[in-house]
């Protein structure tokens, strides 16, 4: 009797055990990406609603676009959304916030910039990290990056295009030269006005990055309209 109680009393705590583990792949799999989708679906709609209360410049032709440097933004602050960024390759609807800083809750709501890197369109480089799965998955997708492909960002004055310049490159957590001034095995060789993208390899590990570099290639103001890459 007594064999037939530890044999029934281990099999409820396996099947326990077990609907314990499903819940929490599902909780992973899914209600994170909810929350997160949620959260940086939020972080956009702050971004745009300030955007729109900001008095309206001269408009420029529509899809004009200049090489003009732009003016210098203001400092950044921590954890708040700044930018909004595109990547027509991942898909026509995919658009993340970007935040300021890379700590753990600040990825869950969006993409995090590299404190300590240069602002949104100016000299040096803006760097940029986001989950490769849970949180909403932002890069997902990042190994079909390839050389040409555009990165749009805007902050609500000025749409910035970046082109990649690279194939995504895979090197450790501790290569902190990849988000450099001027980023180590980028190819590039004097300063410029770059972009650095990095997420975590596996897909579902992180005991790598992998890295993209993209260099600033033109610029617009919002009231010329979005450029052609995002235009249907």
């Amino acid at each position: 009797m007594s064999v037939r109680v530890a044999i029934r009393t281990f099999s409820e705590v396996c099947i326990t055990v077990g609907a314990l583990i499903v819940l929490f792949v599902a909780y992973v799999l899914f209600w994170t990406g909810v929350k997160a989708d949620s959260a940086m679906g939020g972080q956009i709609d702050d971004l745009q609603d300030q955007w729109a209360k900001r008095p309206v410049a001269s408009a420029a032709p529509e899809g004009g676009q200049t090489s003009t440097a732009p003016p210098k933004p203001k400092p950044y602050k921590d954890g708040d959304p700044f930018a909004v960024m595109y990547i027509p390759r991942l898909g026509f609807t995919w658009n993340k916030p970007v935040l300021q800083n890379t700590e753990v809750d600040t990825l869950k709501k969006g993409l995090g910039h590299y404190a300590g890197t240069a602002q949104l369109g100016q000299k040096g480089n803006f760097a940029v990290a986001g989950h490769r799965r849970t949180y909403g998955d932002p890069f997902k997708d990042f190994p079909k990056l390839t050389p040409g492909d555009q990165v749009i960002l805007t902050d609500g004055d000025t749409w910035f295009t970046y082109v990649i310049d690279t194939k995504p490159y895979k090197t450790l957590p501790t290569d902190v030269g990849v988000i450099d001034p001027v980023p180590r095995k980028s190819g590039y060789d004097e300063p410029g006005r770059y972009l650095t993208l990095t997420t975590c390899e596996p897909e579902w590990g992180h005991s790598h990055r992998l890295i993209v570099w993209a260099h600033l290639d033109a610029t617009q103001p919002v009231e010329a309209g979005k450029p052609k890459a995002l235009r249907r």
